[in-house]
């Protein structure tokens, strides 16, 4: 007699699960109507910008909200990917903006409406802006970096026109109103939940929906796992979408995603270990899509804040050690793009390639010009959930380090200590893997490489960089802006407050026929343009 493995238990309750979710009516329509996606984590939250929300539940929000506008989409590697360049209209039918850049206007679609049936009114806009900018979720913070920061700003012009008004021509003020950081709300509804202690209602809207999107929440189980969205028959804001349900269920452990998707039991998975995407590369199936992430990047981070990175030489020098190919072969598995071996900067674009690559002899040099010709000792940090690509990488720093006589203690830490680590800017040096909302290299050098905050992980404050910054915002010329965005890069390669390794894809496991795909800007699914066949 044979009996099940743990494996074969865990895919059958994993496909078990994913069968009944569909109410009895929907379980009687065609399997081409129905999308079945596994993922990683939990649904924890129906609040696109609510605090401590996952980022499926951010993610999945998008299908069921609708924005003002959205990013266009362009052919990119067998499928698409988001266009940052252009922005459409979605709720609203047509939207302008000034000479001067500083008024921005709405005109709502006519035929528009709520889940509940109710008419999208231009008041419905103005709160759910004003709740944007106001309210303590991650909406107001996002925004701000669109210069859109008080609800004074947002004007109701007649029942279908609102108006933005910004103090300058901010170049990210109307792509912060495409992302999912600016949900569109029936405020009416919303505000019927709303208390005096909560006035935006973000209570009730983390368990329910105020919404009009082209997907609707049939049935969320409560730990999140598992829910069903139906397809809104009276969605206008584009093409209505070909998949009439959508099946999102949890599956913690990667193997039984990779097995579910490979039997066909699942028809999507974003959440796939390296290993078995190159299984089914190799293999011929499931179809796999690598998506490039624009703004994504692993990075050796150096603390310029606390000796000896203090002084660019050594960190220029720590940069020509290391071991970059050996890195990306074996911590990335090959899987990106390069992000080093550049023979000079090129352009604004960034992440890009820099003029790094290992040179151990103009490495030793300059160790001893710094007065380091027989190295130091000092610690690299990084958190647990990294682990899968850091400890390979981080094994081969240490290795190639202590050939210049530099002794590399690693820690490895629990994540929430590491964000503590992080906070307090204690750490040497980190091994990082991060990404910025825009491919805009003003906006990357803001979040990641400027300022007394969180994510300028290399804690570098360059002067020069504070000063362009904010001309790079507020430049409403192409050609200006690249030439700043320029400066910005070739500072980066002359300071070193990075050593960037490369660039990671998102890899897409889908079924065969299932077409459309769009790799978005917050990298989850949307489902509102796939279809089969």
């Amino acid at each position: 007699m044979t009996h099940p493995t743990r494996r074969d238990l865990l895919l059958g309750a994993a496909a078990g699960a994913l069968a009944p979710a569909l109410p009895g009516a929907a379980l009687a329509r065609s399997r081409e109507d129905t999308l079945r996606y596994v993922v990683g984590t939990v649904w924890n939250g129906l609040d696109p910008a609510g605090f401590g929300n996952s980022r499926e539940a951010i993610g999945l929000s998008a299908n069921v909200y609708d924005r003002l506008v959205r990013f266009g989409r362009k052919p990119e590697g067998g499928a698409f990917t988001f266009d940052f360049d252009t922005i459409e209209p979605e709720l609203c039918e047509s939207f302008s903006r000034s000479e001067d850049g500083l008024t921005l206007t709405f005109r709502l679609r006519p035929d528009a409406t709520w889940h509940d049936g109710s008419p999208v009114t231009a008041q419905d806009i103005k709160w759910s802006l004003d709740r944007a900018v106001s309210a303590e979720t991650m909406a107001r913070a996002q925004l701000a970096t669109g210069s859109l920061t008080d609800p004074a700003q947002f004007e109701v012009t007649d029942a279908r026109t609102v108006t933005v008004r910004l103090p300058r021509a901010d170049r990210l003020a109307l792509p912060n109103l495409a992302t999912v950081h600016a949900p569109m709300f029936n405020a009416r509804l919303a505000r019927a939940h709303a208390t005096e202690a909560d006035p935006w209602a973000t209570e009730w809207l983390q368990a329910n929906t105020a919404a009009g999107g082209a997907y609707r929440v049939e049935r969320r189980s409560a730990d999140g796992q598992q829910v069903v969205l139906s397809r809104f028959g009276d969605w206008r804001s584009g093409p209505p979408p070909a998949l009439e349900n959508v099946i999102v269920q949890t599956v913690p452990e990667a193997s039984t995603r990779a097995l579910l998707v490979e039997r066909g039991d699942a028809d999507l998975c974003l959440d796939l270990m390296p290993a078995d995407i190159t299984r089914f590369e190799r293999e011929g199936a499931p179809r796999v899509i690598s998506a490039a992430i624009p703004s994504g990047f692993t990075a050796l981070c150096f603390n310029t804040g606390l000796p000896p990175f203090d002084d660019a030489r050594v960190r220029r020098a720590v940069a020509l050690a290391l071991p970059y190919a050996q890195i990306f072969a074996q911590a990335g598995e090959g899987r990106g793009e390069p992000l080093y071996g550049a023979a000079a900067p090129s352009g604004g674009a960034f992440p890009q390639p820099m003029p790094f690559d290992t040179d151990m002899g103009a490495a030793a040099a300059l160790l001893a010009e710094a007065g380091f010709a027989d190295g130091f000792e000092t610690e690299l940090s990084y958190g647990v959930s990294k682990a899968t690509w850091a400890d390979p990488a981080a094994a081969l720093i240490q290795e190639a380090l202590s050939s210049l006589g530099i002794t590399l203690r690693i820690r490895k830490l629990p994540d929430a200590q590491m964000a503590e680590v992080i906070t307090a800017k204690s750490a040497p040096l980190l091994l990082e893997r991060s990404l910025a909302l825009f491919p805009s290299t003003e906006y990357f050098f803001r979040i990641f490489l400027a300022g007394d905050q969180r994510w300028n992980f290399s804690s570098w404050r360059n002067p020069e960089v504070e000063a362009l910054l904010p001309e790079a915002r507020f430049e409403p010329d192409a050609e200006a802006y690249e030439a700043i965005a320029t400066r910005l890069v070739e500072l980066v390669a002359e300071e070193v407050p990075m050593a960037p390794l490369w660039r990671p894809v998102q890899d897409i496991a889908l079924a065969e026929g299932l077409e459309g795909y769009t790799t978005n800007y917050f990298y989850k699914a949307d489902f509102r343009q796939l279809s089969r066949g």
